[in-house]
């Protein structure tokens, strides 16, 4: 301890004692400052806050003293008064040289680092080096490391600068050998330990940290629990305890979560009342998800809550509050849920915080936004919005929070997003008895250059097929919300599934879409392509032999759809339908117009378990010439599984040719679930049944096979988002089929993204 310090704790006990002694005071003129070096006379004074002129006593000394410290930019301080002179005496802190870490083998430099307060060329404190100590232990925990120790060791180098040096001892890893459940009757360990976060140590879990034991993510976890049993009517549910133990040898944990479960409630009378005058309670009750009897859920109460200030949005209310007030009889077990609705405060938004965008340019989160600036707080516009972000499919999170801002009729709209790859090298392949193994390639960036441009490349090779295509697409030409991008596109056949023909097709598409309101939008495409059949078998059908030399199709595209999924990319719930139109005969020598609907519906039957329906019909018309076989409707392959590409639909009797047909429709069905394996395998079952067909080939005559029948195919399969990209693999078996069609009971895939 210094001379000064000394002389200051004697100080304070003599002001505890009431002694006159600190009675003094001081016309200070003049301040003397000795022992700078690099900090500068006015900084001292700055943070002395005494100057010459200003008249002090001994606590006004006592402050200055404390604020020279507290600067942090001295290790020492002095202050005496002689006469009218204040003598300031200091030793500046060091300044740090350079900073190492020694020791740490399973955490790299880099990462620790970046998380030290403390960096060359600053001004060395011993509450930095105590804080970085403790930011790089935090560090070890969270990865597992309980018994690391961290010693910082300080090197004095020359010119008043110092080395600072934290050895780390990492010791051995912690991890979560066993989670116990106590109390739990309605749900097994495996069920409950799936519903938290921390898991138990195995083998496979090298890709995450849930397997050591963190006391934060402990805490987060009976959250978890609560939330889980909320969901499924145990409203009295609590956790009455969780446990941490460390093995002796402080290699392991061992936790213990005691619950208290509580009975399982049903839902009693569920209403929805207003007190807002106009507004129709009638109409709202199809929002309801919640019925009389049903078991209680806090999940649909939330859906329900959700739906219902959505729905009152739409018809223009902006500033409503909904909310839930449940009615609990604990002797019946009954919960009678009503549905408030009252006038919600007149809020406006201030701002619009982005955060989390590394890649991604704001602008193009901006423009995917219902709402802006100034304008009225509605919740609708505020979901509608997120759903947006949420099927870009550039974003594995978004989070759109209200904050309150400066003035009370004002929110801070927050959105927090975490970004995800969108750049994908897809491998895909199959095998069929006609056209053996084939592979596919495609290389997409969904975010080019971070603008949300579509850049995609993609060859298929096979040992009768080749197709080379390339497009771009630009999701707001000229800052407008219209899409516009062009395709080019390369594909050479030779005797593709059997045909008795080679064929060339090379050509260019260009294409525009836009919203004609919310969730319904309408697009328009010219594609322009030549087309030659050459290598026509002399035993070929002669309704392909028709179609020997080179054309030229001009084609003009349209399609519009409506569309309610959640998400577009991997939707759970919501529904679309819509129709497109391809019309030929703008030049060239191909004549026809196709018309297509089609549509799809999802709902989550249970937790993680979605049904999806999806159909569609189409039908071709001549137009003064007959209709091409290449340009007629085919199924199989990835359309029908269970068939070959082109398998299915009408044949030459003699030469078995695929003649495809001028009218076809399917429709599927597809229950996706999880397999029970653990959550972070990310591993899904699918099972689907399909059912179609094709048929009108306009080649009426003994020799063309034209059975209407209809063809059907079920099977089953798995979809794994694995670290390297998503793989999927289906077995699908043809159970309606005709002797003429062609079956594959195998496709597979396989995508990498980056």
């Amino acid at each position: 301890m210094s001379s000064f310090k000394k002389t200051f704790v004697l100080g304070l006990m003599l002001a505890s004692s009431g002694a006159s002694v600190f009675a003094a005071s001081y016309d200070i003129k003049r301040v003397q400052i000795t022992g700078g070096v690099r900090v500068e006379r006015e900084t001292v004074l700055s943070h002395l806050n005494i100057r010459p002129g200003d008249h002090v006593d001994d606590e006004g000394l006592d402050q200055g003293l404390k604020r020279l410290f507290e600067s942090g930019l001295f290790v020492d301080a002095h202050l005496e008064v002689h006469g009218n002179t204040l003598a300031v005496q200091i030793k500046e802190n060091p300044i740090v040289n350079q900073i190492q870490i020694e020791g740490n083998d399973d955490i790299s430099d880099k990462i620790l680092m970046s998380e030290l307060s403390l960096k060359p060329r600053q001004v060395y404190t011993l509450s930095r080096v105590k804080a970085d100590t403790k930011r790089i232990q935090d560090i070890y925990r969270v990865k597992g490391f309980f018994g690391a120790i961290v010693t910082p060791k300080i090197i004095q180098k020359d010119q008043n600068r110092v080395d600072v040096v934290f050895e780390v001892k990492e010791g051995e890893k912690t991890a979560v050998r066993q989670i116990y459940f106590v109390g739990n009757k309605h749900y097994g360990a495996g069920k409950l330990e799936s519903t938290i976060q921390t898991k138990e140590t195995r083998w496979y879990r090298f890709f995450t940290n849930d397997d050591n034991y963190d006391p934060d993510r402990l805490a987060y976890d009976q959250e978890l629990l609560r939330k889980f049993y909320l969901e499924h009517g145990y409203a009295d549910f609590a956790v009455k305890s969780a446990v941490a133990e460390l093995s002796p040898d402080k290699k392991d944990f061992y936790i213990t979560f005691t619950l208290n479960e509580g009975e399982r409630y049903r839902c009693g009378a569920v209403k929805v009342v207003s007190n807002i005058a106009d507004v129709d309670t009638g109409s709202l009750l199809g929002e309801l998800t919640l019925a009389e009897g049903d078991w209680y859920s806090s999940k649909e109460v939330e859906r329900t809550t959700n739906k219902l200030v959505e729905a009152l949005g739409a018809k223009g209310y902006a500033f409503v509050d909904v909310r839930p007030v449940p009615t609990k009889d604990p002797e019946t077990h009954v919960i009678s849920l009503t549905f408030e609705i009252n006038e919600g405060p007149k809020v406006y938004v201030d701002r619009v915080v982005i955060a989390g965008n590394e890649r991604t340019d704001e602008d193009v989160i901006r423009r995917e936004l219902r709402f802006q600036e100034g304008d009225a707080y509605n919740s609708n516009e505020i979901k509608v919005s997120e759903n947006r972000l949420k099927s870009l499919g550039y974003f594995k999170k978004v989070t759109v929070q209200r904050e309150a801002a400066k003035a009370p009729d004002q929110a801070n709209i927050m959105i927090d997003v975490e970004e995800d790859s969108t750049g994908e090298i897809s491998l895909g392949g199959g095998f069929s008895d006609s056209d053996g193994v084939l592979a596919n390639i495609n290389f997409s960036e969904r975010n080019f250059r971070g603008k949300g441009q579509i850049l995609s490349m993609g060859v298929t090779l096979a040992k009768k097929r080749q197709e080379y295509d390339f497009s771009f697409t630009e999701p707001y030409f000229m800052g407008k919300e219209l899409s516009a991008g062009f395709d080019l596109f390369r594909v050479t056949t030779r005797k593709y599934q059997d045909s008795a023909f080679d064929q060339k097709t090379f050509g260019g598409r260009l294409r525009t879409g836009y919203m004609l309101a919310d969730y319904l939008s309408q697009g328009w495409s010219y594609t322009l392509q030549h087309e030659n059949i050459t290598g026509v078998n002399i035993y070929a059908s002669r309704y392909i032999l028709e179609q020997l030399g080179a054309t030229n199709a001009s084609i003009l595209g349209h399609n519009i759809q409506y569309d309610r999924r959640d998400n577009r990319i991997d939707p759970t719930e919501g529904y679309f339908y819509g129709m497109s139109n391809d019309w030929a005969g703008l030049g060239g020598q191909v004549r026809f117009l196709r018309n297509k609907l089609f549509g799809g519906w999802y709902y989550p039957l249970w937790d993680e378990v979605v049904f999806g329906l999806k159909g569609s019909y189409g039908h071709m018309f001549e137009i003064g010439r007959k209709i091409r076989v290449a340009d007629r409707f085919f199924l199989g392959g990835e359309s029908f599984p269970g068939f070959e590409p082109s398998g299915i639909g009408p044949r030459d009797r003699l030469t078995d040719d695929p003649l495809g047909g001028r009218q076809s429709f399917v429709t599927s069905g597809e229950v996706v679930f999880p397999l029970g394996l653990p959550s972070e395998f990310d591993v899904k079952g699918a099972a689907f049944t399909y059912l179609g067909s094709v048929w009108n080939s306009g080649d009426p005559s003994l020799y063309v096979n034209e059975l209407k029948k209809v063809r059907g195919s079920v099977g089953i399969g798995v979809r794994w988002k694995s670290p390297m990209g998503p793989i999927s693999i289906d077995f699908a078996y043809a159970y309606m089929k005709d002797k003429k069609d062609k079956t594959q009971p195998i496709l597979f895939g396989f995508s990498t993204r980056f």
